[in-house]
């Protein structure tokens, strides 16, 4: 299943957007996020994104310090990328003085994971690691399940403007280090293998452009045949 979008009306601001997102209902289960000015419903991660996303958190854990915590839903605020952005994990400190229940600013984060999913893995690659090194968040680890030369890990750091610097990179099967202040190996054969699926899904996301007036103009398009994944896994 691919992802629903809706495009931030021109004349919207960006509290005004930030408004609509909080006060929306959305499907339940799903991820809702601003990803340069577009607000985006991802389905629910499939099962062995999760059990990825999992097994580096629980690590995390083991060496992050006594105020810091490990999110898998926190929205981070990225105003000047038009960004609400919603990672597979975020390592920050924590606040008990914080603005908003629904987001913190990106700023505030020491490490963000993203876990691709075949339909939106551009995102991860692309759109959300230029938003995250603009808000000057220090490292982004990418756990690409998708990458055309197979599964590998890589990690950012020394955000400059809108990029980072690659660090290292790690195939599945492979350990991966974290600098300090995390000083931590991830184990890559703790990952579930990536299910392999032949076809991109049968539909293309649905676009609906915002009027800001509660109507929306929506278009979808065909595709290839749909994806068949292995046993435990759901279409990405």
């Amino acid at each position: 299943m691919s992802a629903l979008t809706v495009s931030q009306d021109p004349e919207q601001s960006w509290d005004d957007l930030v408004q609509f997102w909080e006060e929306m209902e959305w499907p339940e289960g799903s991820k809702v996020e601003i990803i340069e000015g577009i607000i985006t419903v991802s389905p629910a991660p499939a099962y062995r994104h999760n059990v990825i996303a999992a097994r580096i958190q629980r690590r995390l854990y083991s060496v992050i310090p006594d105020d810091w915590e490990v999110f898998q839903t926190l929205a981070l605020a990225v105003p000047s990328r038009l960004g609400m952005l919603i990672p597979d994990i975020v390592v920050a400190p924590v606040r008990e003085d914080a603005d908003t229940d629904t987001h913190i600013p990106a700023a505030l984060a020491e490490l963000v994971v993203e876990v691709t999913s075949k339909s939106n893995a551009r995102h991860d690659r692309i759109s959300k690691p230029a938003a995250y090194a603009a808000a000057g968040i220090p490292l982004y680890l990418l756990v690409d399940r998708w990458a055309p030369e197979g599964p590998t890990v890589t990690l950012y750091g020394e955000p400059k403007g809108d990029v980072y610097r690659p660090l290292s990179t790690a195939k599945f099967g492979e350990a991966l280090k974290l600098p300090a202040p995390f000083d931590l190996v991830i184990d890559t054969t703790e990952f579930p293998e990536t299910c392999v699926c032949s076809s991109a899904p049968d539909e293309l996301p649905v676009s609906a452009r915002s009027t800001g007036r509660g109507r929306h103009d929506t278009r979808r398009t065909r595709a290839g045949p749909p994806c068949h994944p292995g046993p435990g896994d759901g279409a990405e």
